[in-house]
């Protein structure tokens, strides 16, 4: 039995367990297959990568301060984390992967960065 080449059709030449007829037609179908084919989730993916290299570029000691109007500057928008930590004492974090900021008084924010073992 001849076999096809899922990407564009033509004949598979080569190992029995070949799947494309080219590693080209091979990156193709994976791209294919891995782009964020809505919108929406392309949109909030750039907000996090957005998000993610303000606190990067500010956080540069593992703990900083800053204010909430340079945060608004710099493009950082508040609805976009992607967890949140509740200590026991109550305190809430936001997190964008191991950045993370935690809403202090007069419109202060601490940049703390979580340790990744």
């Amino acid at each position: 039995m001849e076999k096809t080449c899922p990407e564009c059709g033509d004949k598979i030449v080569g190992r029995a367990d070949k799947k494309f007829c080219s590693d080209a037609c091979r990156n193709a179908h994976n791209n294919t297959l891995n782009k964020d084919n809505k919108n929406l989730v392309r949109n909030i993916n750039n907000r996090l990568r957005k998000n993610y290299r303000i606190l990067e570029a500010l956080n540069t000691r593992d703990k900083t301060k800053t204010t909430k109007e340079k945060l608004l500057r710099l493009g950082f928008s508040f609805e976009y984390f992607t967890s949140i930590y509740t200590t026991k004492t109550g305190s809430v974090y936001f997190y964008l992967y191991d950045q993370g900021y935690l809403p202090l008084d007069k419109d202060y924010y601490l940049l703390v960065k979580k340790e990744i073992s």
